[in-house]
């Protein structure tokens, strides 16, 4: 499973997103959006001209902020 979260440190819910697959024992690459223009074209591409972040990618699917309940559906 290749996961990669687009997010902010300062953003409550990518932190939830990060520690709910450190539990998991997940690995997962974790891009900051923060004066990182590519990626931040990227999340806005993905999410029609929006900053939403976290923003997912699971195996080439994009999910936006899916939520803890959502991942668990993802990545089970």
């Amino acid at each position: 499973m290749n996961i990669k979260i687009y997010g902010a440190d300062w953003c409550s819910d990518c932190v939830q997103a990060k520690n709910f697959l450190d539990s998991k024992g997940k690995k997962y690459e974790y891009i900051i959006i923060t004066d990182n223009q590519e990626a931040l074209d990227l999340v806005e591409k993905i999410n029609h001209g929006k900053r939403v972040i976290p923003t997912i990618i699971i195996d080439k699917k994009s999910y936006t902020n899916p939520g803890i309940n959502g991942l668990m559906k993802i990545i089970e």
